[in-house]
């Protein structure tokens, strides 16, 4: 009983590696991308990109930028139309060299969440010793023309007073007010009020 069992046995393992031993490995196509496993792109589809394939050409051509916001063939303001919402929404009527700084409704100190931007803009000064600044003071519509204009020369104040404090000397900045005089957005909606009250730095 006991080598008739073993009998059986042997008897299955040879005939499984005679039939392993049989079989050849499945030849598997190469992915092409097109999503079935296919070699080949059908003939309609020949011309056309493939589901799931990125391409160059597909992509829009932006100029790609770098940490300090400088493009790898330049500033990110060349070429762009200076008159264009989104130039006026990144630069304001600064200098490329530069960014603005925001003020909250009837206020002059500088936010929290612009003093990156006073930092990018103080560490350009300190990099270009023979550099000069003019920071522009501007508000939105709402007020006296006479508030307005003591409100954007406050707020070129405390501008000029963060660049000082960062090192800057105080010869090389010089401050103007417009007050509302010359507004960027002519809307008088809430992102137009908020896009008007402003610092500008202009190169000089």
């Amino acid at each position: 009983m006991f080598t008739h069992t073993r009998f059986v046995v042997a008897a299955c393992v040879t005939s499984s590696l005679l039939f392993l031993a049989g079989c050849s490995p499945k030849q598997v196509a190469p992915y092409s991308g097109n999503g079935n496993g296919s070699s080949q792109v059908p003939p309609q589809e020949s011309t056309q990109p493939t589901m799931g394939t990125i391409t160059e050409e597909m992509l829009p051509a932006v100029e790609s930028l770098d940490a300090t916001g400088e493009g790898t063939s330049g500033s990110f303001a060349e070429g762009m139309d200076q008159q264009s919402e989104a130039y006026k929404r990144a630069y304001g009527r600064s200098t490329p060299n530069f960014k603005p700084i925001y003020f909250d409704y009837d206020q002059s100190l500088v936010r929290g969440d612009q003093i990156p931007t006073m930092e990018y803009n103080g560490s350009y000064l300190r990099d270009t010793p023979g550099s000069r600044v003019l920071i522009e003071g501007n508000t939105d519509a709402r007020g006296t023309n006479e508030y307005n204009l003591a409100l954007g020369e406050r707020r070129a104040a405390s501008a000029k007073k963060y660049l000082i404090e960062f090192g800057i000397e105080t010869s090389r900045i010089r401050t103007v007010s417009y007050g509302e005089e010359r507004p960027l957005f002519p809307g008088t909606g809430k992102d137009d009020y908020a896009q008007n009250r402003r610092d500008d730095f202009i190169l000089e």
